[in-house]
Parts: structure tokens; sequence; C-alpha cells
């Protein structure tokens, strides 16, 4: 619920209270505004030269890459920061709808079109399979069920012990969210193409529809019919730009080029940080958006970590990580969708190899990304932005991507030239990619993970990171390894939840 804040004018009135918040991404900018609207002087740090953390952006020959993020869900989360401080999100940012969200290809050549709208969707599963409609009916009834029942009111309440989960518990057995996420979606439609589009969501937040996502993810399908999704004129980075300029407009600040390499605390309480200069910041509370696992296993002294021990941080799972291949081409490709699905021979074996470290899949689910299907201005005239993503095991013992990175973009380049990008390799004209290495070294996520703690049963709710801090007075963490997890909603909903809970203390 939004608490009115009056006429907060260009500036929150600052009550003395000083915050630092440790990284720039969806998580760390939107507990930065939250606090700042209630009166916090607050100072977010970021040890890259621009905002955004995995939701960056780049300029590179001419052309716009979204680094991270692209699809834009629950929009009424980001318009209540904007109502904190008395101004409308639309005046900022324009979101466009798109449709139809996913364009998805099989290996057999159909394809299907997944929606937003319910109707639309009935549509595509009549032509992909006739036999089908009743059961899709079925399972969009079971996931709104589960929904509303338990998974809507679970993602913005903290979460901090088991009877948290008291009242949300008879629904969740009821819809069977214990049973894996293919097995639900199994349990209402038969034809296999179809199992696999409604139950590839897991991949979104770094999981497997087979064993670790529950059937709770399923919830995303009612989250997309329920708000749409969209895209930003000027991409995703012009969203994190406008939270940027919003959080200024409190009175807030970020600092670039300003690396954390220390949590400070006296006893058992947080009382500022260090920087990588030697530099030390006092404040009266620290909120941490680097990934969990880091800011536990790094930026804190074992002695204070009852509860995020080194054991505990290693015996963890994680989630995977992702090759990402940014490339710009001197043609275009309309017929391409802005988000398209390429389905691979074997949707099962493909997460099998990514549930730890291991080589990657030689062929698996692409995430093809098309920004300029919505915004042509990402491009030069006459050219096309892409960048396709590929599910990769996050890093362990002897994983070298240096060597590996290009033989594995050119495998992707093939696969792509030879199905819905004809004449790619004559078109091209820039390239970058980013690899599991990347997400290491230059996002700082434990093990390469780029969704943070694997999103296991045993590692969701009371059982993930916890907002307050459970070693630390005075330290609090938002982003995709603390509960509700990963995904920008979820994102989004950690920084309610750090809001609630410093508002509490």
């Amino acid at each position: 619920m939004l608490r009115p804040l009056g006429n907060v004018g260009s500036a929150a009135r600052q009550d003395g209270r000083h915050a630092l918040v440790i990284g720039s991404g969806f998580g760390g900018l939107a507990a930065a505004v939250r606090l700042a609207a209630r009166g916090w002087r607050v100072t977010v740090l970021e040890r890259r030269d621009g905002p955004g953390g995995r939701a960056n952006a780049f300029l590179q020959d001419g052309f716009t890459f979204d680094a991270g993020p692209t699809v834009i869900t629950c929009p009424h989360l980001l318009e209540e920061l904007w109502a904190l401080a008395g101004q409308r999100l639309a005046d900022h940012v324009e979101l466009r709808p798109v449709e139809p969200l996913y364009r998805m290809r099989f290996p057999d050549g159909a394809t299907f079109d997944y929606h937003t709208d319910r109707q639309a969707m009935r549509e595509s599963v009549r032509v992909l399979s006739p036999g089908d409609t009743a059961g899709f009916d079925s399972l969009c009834q079971r996931v709104e069920r589960m929904y509303e029942g338990g998974i809507g009111p679970l993602m913005s309440a903290p979460v901090p012990h088991m009877l948290s989960l008291a009242p949300f518990a008879p629904a969740l057995v009821r819809d069977e969210a214990f049973r894996t996420m293919y097995g639900l979606v199994s349990r209402h439609v038969k034809d296999e193409r179809l199992r696999q589009a409604l139950s590839f969501h897991p991949l979104l937040i770094g999981g497997s529809p087979f064993t670790t996502a529950s059937a709770v993810y399923a919830s995303i399908q009612f989250v997309e019919r329920r708000w749409g999704a969209f895209f930003p004129v000027g991409g995703t980075g012009a969203l994190v730009r406008g939270l940027v300029t919003l959080l200024e407009s409190l009175g807030g600040e970020v600092r670039y080029g300003s690396e954390v390499t220390e949590i400070t605390v006296e006893g058992r309480r947080a009382t500022g940080v260090r920087l990588g200069n030697g530099t030390w910041l006092p404040a009266d509370a620290v909120v941490s958006n680097a990934d969990a696992a880091w800011t536990y296993r790094y930026l804190l002294p074992g002695h204070v970590r009852r509860h995020w021990t080194d054991e505990r941080i290693h015996r963890a799972r994680y989630s995977m990580s992702v090759f990402l291949w940014y490339f710009g081409t001197r043609k275009q490709y309309p017929e391409v969708a802005h988000h398209t699905l390429l389905f691979g021979r074997d949707f099962k074996g493909m997460f099998t190899g990514l549930e730890g470290p291991g080589a990657p899949s030689s062929d698996p689910l692409l995430y093809l990304h098309r920004p300029t299907a919505t915004d042509a201005a990402l491009a030069p005239p006459g050219h096309d932005t892409f960048y396709v993503l590929a599910p990769v095991p996050h890093l362990g013992e002897g994983m070298d991507w240096r060597t590996r990175a290009e033989p594995f973009r050119r495998k992707l380049q093939e696969r792509l030239a030879r199905t819905v990008l004809p004449g790619l390799n004559e078109a091209l004209v820039t390239s970058r990619v980013f690899t599991p290495e990347g997400f290491r070294d230059e996002l700082r996520s434990f093990r390469g993970a780029a969704f943070s703690f694997a999103p296991t049963l045993l590692q969701t709710t009371f059982l993930r990171a916890q907002a307050q801090s459970e070693d630390v007075e005075r330290l609090y963490m938002v982003g995709a390894g603390t509960h509700p997890g990963a995904g920008l909603p979820a994102v989004l909903c950690s920084a309610k939840i750090v809001d609630t809970v410093i508002a509490r203390a």
C-alpha cells in the first residue's frame, strides 16, 4: 500500500538519518527511492561508471544495447515509486506493450505466439494443439488461484521464519505448489511443445522446470496476463536512468566509481562501509544490492556471520549463469519478433547440464532479443540491434571462458543464421560477448551465477537471504538473492520489503 507523503516537492524533507546503498541495480535504486521518500538522506555507491548493475546499458558503434533485463512486467510496482515522490512514471518513461510477448520456434519448424492476452493465447494453443484448449483453461484457473491465495501476498511480505508461511500454506498445498513446474503443466496439457512453452519460465529466474523450480513459478504466467508486458522507449537503460533522476529529485545521490570493499561493524551492528580507496563512510543503515552470497562472503568479517558462514555459502545451490552475445546488423529482420525463443532438441537434457559447474549444452534454448522491433532508434537507420542469451552452467574449477567464448559464440551465430536470421554472417557489423566470468568479475556474482541462489524449495521464502540481515543489525539485503527472489518484479518487491522492515526498526 502506498503511504501518503503529501506534497513532496523537489526533494524529500530529510530527517538526518543516512542510508548507504551498495549497488545501483533495480533493487538498490528502488530501495533508495523508498528511503529517500521517507526522509532519509540516501547515497548509492556504484563501483562501475554507470547505473543499473545487471540492468546496465551500453553504446557501441551507434547501437544501444541493454545488457540485462528486457521484459518489463508489473508496471504498477514502478508506478508506486514515482507516486511516492508525487510524480508519474508516464511523465518520465514511456512503456510500450509488446505483443506477442514471445514468438517460439521449435526444432520441427512449428512456431507459437505466446500472448499476454488470454483469449489470444487460447487461440495460439488451439492452432498448435487443438486438444489442449480445455487443459490450458484449467491451468490458467489453477495458476490464478495459486497467485491470489499465496504467491501474490508472499511477494511483498517479510518471511523471516516458517510460521510466516502459515496463512498461505493451505492455498499452496491445495493447488499443488509442491510439484515441479513441468509436472504441473503436464497434468493439464499433453502436447510436448506446448508443455515446453508453458513451463520454460523458471529460466527467467535461473531455475529448472524439472527439478529446482516448483510450480509456484507458474504464477509468472498469471502476472503476464494480469499486468501485461512492456518495453521502455530508449531501452531498459532509460528506465534505470529514470530511477536515478527520480532519486535525485528526492535529494538522493549516486556515486560512481565507488567500490565497497567492506561493511564495517561494531559489535553486531553495521556502522558504514569502507571503499576501495580506504575512505570510510558512516551510516545509520546499510542496504546491500550486491549479490547476497558475495556480500556475506567478501564484505563482512567471518566472526559476525553465525548464520551465513563460509560453509553455508559454499554449500548453497546456485543458479545457472548465461552467455550473452550482443550484436548489430546492417540489415533489418522485420519478421523477427521483439522476443524470440528457439527451443533445442532436448529440452529436459539442457537443464541437466545447468545444475552445476560443467560444459554448456550443445543445443540450448536460446532467447533472442530484437529491441528495434519496438524502438527503431536503438540502432542506426536500416539496422537492427540484437542480443542472444544462452543458459550455461555457473563457474566451477577449471572453467575458462577466455578460450571457450569465441567458439561458443560462433555456434550461436551459425544456429541463428540457419534459422531466424538468414544472411547474418554478411550482415554482422558489431559484436560483444559477456560470459559467466563477467558475472563474477564485473558484477561480483558468486560463482558467476546470473541469478544468485537457485530457486529451490529449500532456498525460498524464510530459507532465502532475508531483508533484515540474519547476522548484522542495521544491515539490509535487497535483490535477486533475497526473498522473494530473482526477476524484475521480485527484485522490486524485495525493495518494498526492505522499506517495511526498516520502517519497523
